[in-house]
């Protein structure tokens, strides 16, 4: 039976490969696009959402545009070096056709769950806004929500916007405290997994040849963010993120985790970092315990997730 998702997203690169996969693997029923700021304002995230949708020939999937802005904290100015300014490596791309879904990301969220409660899971690749405003919204949202997969925060591999966070938590530190501790089942998918996994040109070859016009806009993307990771990074390819979520969803075998409670610091010089205590085990304080428990991966086998993604998309 297909996974029904809604997929929250700030495209982004590694977002439109997610994207893509979303659109088309015959195990996810994709019920939504739900954008936020993040690599890009939430405008021209809104807008590359519906460019792939409309590339992939899914005019169908709807598009809600969500947060423009972090919760409490300042905003930090997108990543263009990392992404390009239209967030798809900067290449020349076609009108958009469709149009926005005119309720907020968060109403949409909260219309799709009640409307098939229990059967819908909630796949967030960006800053987790849309998510905490949804729960804002409707607190029994947890109860009505199948699980919840994040990509997002680091427990042993440091950060990669500072040394101990990544970006989307750090992004919205107050929003991902909220979500990540709300009780729901929830998996996180983080930098320990996904710096593992590297997508190569040749599986960026295979994509563009099997995806057509979304194909050539993927492997325009991959070459700008490709040069990123070359130079500050010495990977030759790009570590596919967002994929990593939907891998975890349709392949958990290639993945192992760890169950525990999550906090994630909001202040200071460690803001964003999301700290996991083992489930079980006991510390010097119970605060470290007092979350609800939830999973998140510790490990992986890269190269057959990022196997995977080529040969989904090829």
């Amino acid at each position: 039976m297909p996974h029904p998702i809604i997929f929250d997203t700030d495209p982004g690169v590694d977002d439109a490969q997610a994207i893509a996969i979303a659109l088309r693997h015959p195990e996810l029923e994709l019920l939504g696009l739900t954008t936020t700021y993040g690599n890009v304002d939430v405008e021209v995230a809104t807008r590359n959402a519906l460019l792939l949708a409309q590339l992939a020939g899914r005019d169908d999937v709807p598009v809600a545009q969500g947060a423009a802005a972090p919760l409490v904290k300042t905003r930090h100015p997108p990543p263009a070096h990392i992404h390009g300014a239209n967030g798809l490596g900067d290449i020349p791309l076609p009108e958009v056709q469709g149009k926005a879904d005119p309720r907020s990301a968060a109403q949409f969220i909260i219309d799709t769950v009640n409307a098939r409660p229990g059967e819908v899971t909630l796949v967030a690749v960006g800053p987790l806004g849309n998510l905490a405003a949804a729960l804002q919204l409707d607190p029994t949202l947890t109860e009505r929500v199948r699980q919840v997969v994040i990509m997002g925060g680091s427990i042993r591999e440091g950060g990669n916007v500072t040394p101990v966070a990544e970006a989307n938590m750090f992004n919205d530190p107050h929003a991902a405290s909220r979500v990540l501790t709300a009780g729901w089942p929830l998996t996180l998918v983080g930098l320990d997994v996904t710096h593992r996994c590297v997508l190569t040109a040749e599986h960026m070859a295979r994509i563009e040849a099997g995806q057509g016009e979304l194909g050539r806009v993927l492997a325009g993307s991959y070459a700008f963010y490709r040069n990123f990771y070359q130079e500050f990074l010495g990977i030759d390819g790009c570590c596919p993120h967002d994929s990593c979520a939907l891998a975890w969803l349709l392949r958990p075998e290639l993945f192992t985790t760890a169950r525990g409670h999550l906090t994630v610091t909001t202040d200071g010089d460690a803001e964003g970092q999301t700290i996991l205590a083992p489930e079980g085990r006991a510390f010097i304080a119970s605060r470290w315990s007092r979350t609800p428990p939830v999973d998140a991966c510790l490990g992986v086998d890269g190269e057959a997730v990022s196997d995977w993604i080529a040969d989904v998309l090829a």
